[in-house]
């Protein structure tokens, strides 16, 4: 019984610590001070954070750029699209 409830609430905790996070992709549109402009707006980066993820979206091709919960990542995610950026959630 004590092992069927421990188990149970280690499931629950494994639930509550999965998050949603938005990919940014690289294109070969947009500049880097936009992409970083952007992220500071969308994203509540800091300039330095954002710097280091539009490099690493220029590099890699993509770059996670902000983890949490769908119902936080998704107005973030249509801001960024909006600006022209590709990014989705996964």
């Amino acid at each position: 019984m004590t092992k069927e409830k421990y188990s149970e609430e280690l499931l629950l905790q494994e639930e509550d610590l999965k998050q949603n996070e938005i990919v940014l992709f690289n294109d070969e549109v947009n500049t880097f001070d936009h992409v970083i402009n952007t992220l500071i707006y969308a994203c509540d980066h800091m300039p330095e954070q954002a710097e280091q993820c539009a490099l690493l979206v220029h590099y890699k091709g993509k770059c996670t750029v902000k983890t949490g919960p769908y119902e936080d990542l998704e107005p973030r995610c249509s801001k960024l699209l909006q600006a022209g950026l590709s990014a989705e959630i996964v």
